[in-house]
Order: structure tokens, then C-alpha cells, then sequence
């Protein structure tokens, strides 16, 4: 059958019993899977760890700018490693590059999660932040309006409103079609009870 119509015979399902086969033109199916990956990887972020340093003389414009960077790169969806790079006797005050740090997250708070509190690595004290996990907000329900109140005689079979309708345009409530589903059953047909093992 493959032959007849120029395709191929593709065995999809071998563990099947018995094994399944289609017929189908395979460059065309290895095309469109390729196709459904490149789509697939597209839709992925891939969690870069970026870093960003300081030192511990740096002025207090020079924190504010930095941090904006900081909060930039996380809102981009990646992790940042915030440094304090101690040179020569900086090194005796890590105090100093704890409370940059401290202040920086304290900045962050909104946008970041300290991963990793402030520790000394040689001579860099590092401090690892990951963007707040987003919640994905439910839908607000939509607020139930309340129903029009009618004048005028509304039948009892629960279609008031459109006898109230018709009555507006002329036509006489008698002429009103009972809707489906307020009809009630003649009969409600019940299964036999299974004969008791007993009996």
C-alpha cells in the first residue's frame, strides 16, 4: 500500500501488540517534528547567572545605578551574583561589603530573593539573588448582574420573560412554546434490580 501511493512505512509504535505502522512520508514527518522543536525551544528563557560587582569605596549614586541594573537583569529572568571585590587592606573590613550588600537587597526586595546570603569566597564576598517567582493570578469572576424584574403576567412554566415579550409585540401569551427542558418525563424508566444471590 506505502509503494502504491510513492510513501513510507513507519513503525510508530513497536512495543504495540502487534507493532503499529503508518504510512506517511517520512522527510515530511521528520521536517514537521524538527519544526515543533525549534518552536518548542523558542518559547523557553534560559536562566543565565549574570554577575555584577562593586567595591567598597563606591558612592552612593554609583549603588543606586548598579542596583538598577541588578533589578534589570532580573526582571530579564536570570539570577545575579552581586560581588564586593576587596583589594589590598579592603580586605580587613568585610563589614563594610556586608552592609552594601545587605543594603542592596534590602533595594531588591520587591523584585528579588536572596538565594544565597552575603559569604566571603577569597577576596570577593557574594551574595545570589533569583526574581520573585510570579503567581499566575486567578481570573476575577465577573460580577452576576441581577435579573430585570417584568411586568405583566409571567406564565408559570418559567418562560415569563418571553410571554412578557411577546405580549409587548402583540402575540398572545397561549402561543408561547414550553422550552425543552422545563417538560417533565411521563414515565422514568428504572432498571431491573439484579436477582439477589440467595434467590
Amino acid at each position: 500500500m506505502a509503494r502504491e501511493r510513492n510513501l513510507d512505512l513507519v513503525e510508530v509504535a513497536p512495543n504495540a501488540n502487534p507493532p503499529v505502522c503508518r504510512i506517511l512520508d517520512y522527510g515530511k514527518f521528520k521536517y514537521e517534528q524538527a519544526k515543533k522543536e525549534r518552536e518548542a525551544h523558542k518559547h523557553q528563557k534560559q536562566v543565565m547567572l549574570r554577575e555584577v560587582r562593586f567595591k567598597p569605596k563606591i558612592g552612593a549614586h554609583d549603588i543606586d545605578f548598579k542596583t538598577k541594573v541588578v533589578k534589570k537583569l532580573l526582571e530579564g529572568g536570570d539570577k545575579v551574583k552581586v560581588s564586593v571585590m576587596f583589594r589590598g587592606r579592603e580586605i580587613t573590613h568585610p563589614e563594610i561589603g556586608r552592609e552594601l550588600l545587605n543594603r542592596v537587597s534590602a533595594n531588591l526586595k520587591d523584585a528579588a530573593v536572596v538565594e544565597r546570603q552575603p559569604s566571603m569566597e577569597g577576596r570577593f564576598m557574594n551574595m545570589y539573588l533569583a526574581p520573585v517567582p510570579v503567581k499566575v493570578a486567578a481570573k476575577p469572576k465577573a460580577p452576576r448582574t441581577p435579573k430585570p424584574e417584568h411586568t405583566g403576567a409571567a406564565s408559570v412554566d418559567g418562560t415569563g420573560a418571553m410571554a412578557v415579550a411577546l405580549q409587548a409585540a402583540g402575540v398572545e401569551p397561549e402561543a408561547v412554546v414550553t422550552p425543552a427542558a422545563s417538560i417533565e418525563p411521563e414515565a422514568v424508566v428504572t432498571a431491573p434490580e439484579p436477582a439477589s444471590a440467595e434467590g
